[in-house]
């Protein structure tokens, strides 16, 4: 559970001061959105639209955060949710956020969802990244397995523009730990003999201004996140947040948004 204890476990009043009210630590979606509250909102409709969701569905989320999709899916589509999550704050929080709904939060690792588990729909938004290259195969395998025959499956990634094995190692060390963004050539390898291309969008463009926005909200809030965290936090965390925005500014990164299915769709 390293990736949960060194980066997403490191308080939670920082993601709240930081973050949409929604808590989403992905990518906002800006097309119509004016404040990042709407781009997040419009990013998780989008999604729930693009996997056609209906009421009484069961859906998982792998790499849930704090529960805001399986919280807003079940909330404006009527559906019955899985979170799943290495971080045991992002699960405490989580839970009190979908209190009374059809939504189950669990510390687990993707690899231990059992084999007699299936879902009509599969959502993955910001954790890919986390998975490593040796594990993709492996990963796909799980979100096959998890799915019913007429299943979708939307990936939500951070992708690289060549194939690497390697992080910045700036970033490995400070920031994300055991991570790797995937090409399309490693995402094509791992999903070969397992699912049908859909649909694949990049909107890397709006992350540029959703890291925008959520420097200003921590630049704006230190003030009072200043007693649980020294002047080398500080840098460190607007270091991070100012170089990803200035990668997908100058297009050296991307960002997918891909739906994928078992046998194709009509």
């Amino acid at each position: 559970f390293n990736i949960g204890d060194r980066h997403y476990d490191i308080d939670n009043d920082l993601y709240r001061k930081m973050l949409d009210k929604r808590m989403v630590y992905s990518c906002g979606y800006w097309k119509e959105a004016d404040t990042l509250d709407e781009a997040q909102e419009a990013k998780l409709d989008l999604a729930c639209r693009k996997l056609d969701l209906k009421p009484g569905m069961i859906i998982y989320d792998i790499g849930c955060g704090w529960g805001s999709l399986c919280k807003y899916a079940a909330e404006k589509y009527g559906v019955q949710a899985v979170g799943i999550t290495v971080s045991r704050n992002q699960l405490e929080l989580g839970r009190k956020f979908c209190e009374g709904l059809p939504v189950e939060i669990r510390l687990q690792d993707y690899r231990d969802i059992m084999e007699k588990e299936h879902a009509d729909r599969v959502f993955s938004i910001g954790m890919f990244e986390h998975v490593g290259s040796k594990n993709y195969p492996t990963f796909m395998k799980v979100v096959h397995r998890l799915l019913k025959k007429d299943g979708l499956f939307l990936l939500q990634t951070i992708g690289g523009n060549e194939t690497s094995l390697t992080f910045d190692p700036w970033m490995e060390k400070y920031i994300y730990p055991n991570s790797l963004l995937p090409s399309i050539k490693q995402i094509g390898a791992s999903i070969e003999w397992l699912f049908a291309m859909e649909d694949w969008q990049n909107f890397c463009h709006y992350y540029d201004r959703t890291l925008m926005s959520w420097f200003h909200n921590f630049d704006t809030s230190w003030n009072e996140l200043k007693p649980r965290f020294n002047s080398t936090f500080y840098r460190m965390w607007k270091y991070y947040l100012l170089i990803s925005a200035g990668t997908f500014r100058s297009r050296y990164t991307q960002l997918w948004q891909i739906v994928l299915s078992k046998e194709g769709t009509r």
